[in-house]
């Protein structure tokens, strides 16, 4: 494919971001509404196109997320999943109701192994509830997507015929999904080619990849769907997801951008705010990012071989095809101090992309100074775990307020607990197999449960025997998990805190209303 130098001379591609939808069905990647509407403000600052803010039929939750994010969003489109029935339809039209711009995503099945299994549905009746289903959803919203779910093992000419009846109805956005990770590059480009070329119609309508990493193959998959003619790619940030995860947001976006010889497309992100949404989406979900990872990676950009080394002192480009400035992975500063005043924090915490109200910035501002107390230097990284840790225990009803633990070689280890349950002060004291199994037994006699600790995490936020511990803790019980994470300079403090936030999440979990049965929606 030839060079097109002038990016303004470029095909548009849209990214899609469904990190608060599709990625959030990743066990334990939960999601407060606090930091939803967080993630919400970063993902616009991004230049993401379409945000699907979650799926509202499935829970009050989900429902008042989309809602609330609908009323913040101001740039991009807000978009609401929807199954192939009025009631969802109508559920997902209520919750963008408030958007600035707003889009109804409405899905069926059309492999035979959904069909024959989970549906138990003739192809008529497949292409009769496409219709109708889009049908209703256009009545409602000028901006209808519809997705043929596990799409790459449907038959060619039946996912013609679902397409052209999802175009007829008044579909503006045909989503191709290769929900299981089944499809390989060239088959999956085909596949476009094809439906584009044979359908009446494809020529009014944008089509959507979207492409789960099954067999490691996501982006790849989706670059090659734009390649056969697809205009818009979902994906999410990391690429959290259901299973093995989504065609990842950063991956895709640097491709594009760096690639432009062989990629003659441009998108609207500005990838300068990569590794700031990277960071937010780790820290909320506790889902950490591999340091081989790439773009957003703690290695990406580290060089130890000698002639690595040797190379990029005579010239970056010879082992970097970007720079870490480009996606936001600039040099830390140590700038911020005990000395530092609030207009000075407000404007660190504007240049790192946050922009709080005054009564979050007073919090924030005082955990700052509590933790410039305690450390030598405040480094970026600090302040972007101390803003996110503040976010994500936002209206919190269990609040650690003390402990003491005594540790060491000589047992038992104990530990002394106050805990805030509702506004009530209650303590405790436990002793276990070690300090933190002590906090953890301390917390259980506070708030008497069920739930099996799935995992326990620890990691450093920055360098130095005074950095930040970043922990993080994932419960199970009957089937839900949940996930919190904490940070501070005590590890054991931090451990405490992140545990309680898992409960609390747990018992907003259990007071959600139960969704209905679910056919499988991550596409």
């Amino acid at each position: 494919m030839s060079t097109v130098s002038n990016s303004s001379t470029r095909d548009r591609v849209v990214i899609f971001d469904t990190t608060m939808r599709d990625g959030e069905q990743a066990p334990g990647a939960s999601m407060s509404l606090a930091e939803k509407l967080e993630l919400a403000k970063i993902l616009e600052d991004l230049g993401v196109d379409v945000i699907e803010a979650g799926f509202p039929i499935a829970s009050n939750g989900d429902f008042e997320a989309v809602r609330e994010v609908s009323k913040i969003v101001t740039k991009s489109t807000i978009a609401g999943l929807a199954r192939a029935s009025t009631k969802d339809i109508d559920r997902a039209a209520e919750a963008i109701k408030p958007a600035a711009r707003g889009r109804i995503h409405t899905f069926l099945s059309t492999s035979p192994q959904h069909r024959d299994f989970i549906l138990k549905m003739s192809q008529e009746e497949i292409l009769e509830q496409v219709t109708a289903s889009v049908t209703y959803a256009r009545n409602l919203c000028g901006d209808v997507e519809w997705s043929a779910q596990d799409a790459t093992r449907t038959e060619q000419d039946f996912l013609r015929r679902c397409v052209e009846a999802a175009i007829r109805a008044g579909a503006g956005t045909i989503n191709i999904p290769d929900t299981v990770g089944y499809t390989f590059p060239e088959e999956y480009a085909a596949i476009f080619r094809d439906l584009i070329e044979n359908v009446p119609g494809a020529d009014t309508v944008i089509f959507s990849t979207h492409c789960h990493n099954d067999l490691g193959l996501a982006v790849a998959n989706s670059l090659a769907g734009v390649m056969g003619g697809a205009r818009q790619i979902e994906c999410a940030v990391n690429g959290l997801g259901e299973r093995a995860g989504n065609a990842s947001l950063e991956e895709v976006a640097m491709t594009i951008k760096v690639r432009g010889d062989a990629l003659p497309y441009r998108t609207n992100i500005d990838s300068r705010q990569i590794t700031r949404a990277s960071r937010y989406v780790s820290a909320v979900t506790g889902f950490p990012v591999q340091f081989n990872k790439a773009i957003v990676g703690k290695n990406a950009f580290a060089h130890e071989s000698g002639i690595h080394q040797d190379g990029m002192l005579k010239n970056p480009t010879t082992y970097e095809i970007m720079t870490p400035e480009s996606v936001g992975q600039g040099a830390t500063n140590l700038v911020m101090g005990k000395h530092s005043g609030r207009h000075a924090f407000k404007d660190k915490l504007k240049a790192l992309g946050y922009e709080l109200g005054d009564n979050a910035l007073n919090e924030a501002f005082v955990r700052f100074k509590e933790l410039a107390d305690r450390k030598k230097h405040v480094y970026d990284e600090d302040i972007v775990a101390l803003v996110g840790d503040a976010l994500s225990h936002e209206g919190d009803t269990l609040v650690v307020t003390h402990l003491k633990v005594v540790a060491g070689t000589e047992g038992p280890q104990t530990a002394e607990l106050t805990m805030a349950v509702d506004g009530v002060e209650t303590s405790a004291t436990a002793t276990g197999d070690g300090p933190v199994d002590a906090v953890f037994n301390a917390i259980h006699e506070i708030v008497p449960h069920k739930a099996v600790l799935q995992l326990f995490q620890v990691h450093a936020v920055t360098e130095g025997t005074d950095a930040q511990a970043q922990v993080t803790v994932r419960l199970e019980e009957d089937g839900r998990i949940v996930t919190g994470n904490s940070a501070d300079t005590d590890t054991l403090v931090a451990a405490a805190k992140a545990y309680v936030k898992a409960l609390d999440n747990l018992v907003r979990r259990r007071a959600k209303t139960a969704p209905e049965p679910m056919i499988a929606s991550g596409f």
